[in-house]
């Protein structure tokens, strides 16, 4: 029996949340805030007291590490900036703030997560095909929804790739 390609977006979500609850279980300020390296991204209260990540365009070379705090800002940007081909606005990425501690974070992610997953269960294949959604996202000119769609699913397995070193070493440290 073919699987859908919603089916199969869903189901690549579902695998790459399975890993990041790995490493979001009893997850911390300090494990979050940690800097692995001198040269890290970081998240940090604002003059307004709101948490804002470290960013830079264009990127550094070599590209900061980064703290677990500043990835799961990340899986945040990449759910909330293609949220709008689902309905929702799109804020700058300097609008996108991170909640301000570990707990937080995981709250606000699983309901981006949840939110994401809603939306895709009502696509059908021509929403998919669509470059409609997509045309106003940096670099979405050409893209189907379908292409960005399956990129947030590669972006949260490559920000859970680098979320797991990061924890390890922290609690490697004794």
């Amino acid at each position: 029996m073919p699987v859908s390609r919603v089916d199969l977006l869903l189901h690549r979500l579902g695998t790459a949340w399975a890993l990041l609850e790995h490493h979001l279980d009893g997850l911390d300020d300090p494990v979050c805030l940690w800097e692995p390296a001198p040269h890290c991204w970081t998240v940090r209260p604002d003059e307004r007291g709101r948490w804002a990540a470290d960013w830079q365009v264009p990127a550094p070379d070599p590209v900061p590490t980064a703290t677990i705090g500043w990835l799961t800002w990340h899986i945040g940007f990449w759910w909330t900036t293609p949220g709008h081909c689902l309905g929702s606005g799109a804020p700058e990425r300097e609008e996108i703030t991170w909640p301000g501690s570990a707990e937080a974070a995981v709250e606000w992610l699983h309901g981006l997560k949840d939110g994401w997953r809603a939306h895709l269960v009502t696509l059908t294949d021509a929403d998919l095909d669509s470059t409609d959604r997509t045309a106003t996202l940096p670099g979405g000119r050409e893209q189907t929804l379908a292409e960005v769609a399956g990129r947030v699913n590669i972006e949260l397995t490559k920000n859970v790739a680098e979320i797991g070193p990061v924890r390890n070493l922290y609690g490697a440290r004794g």
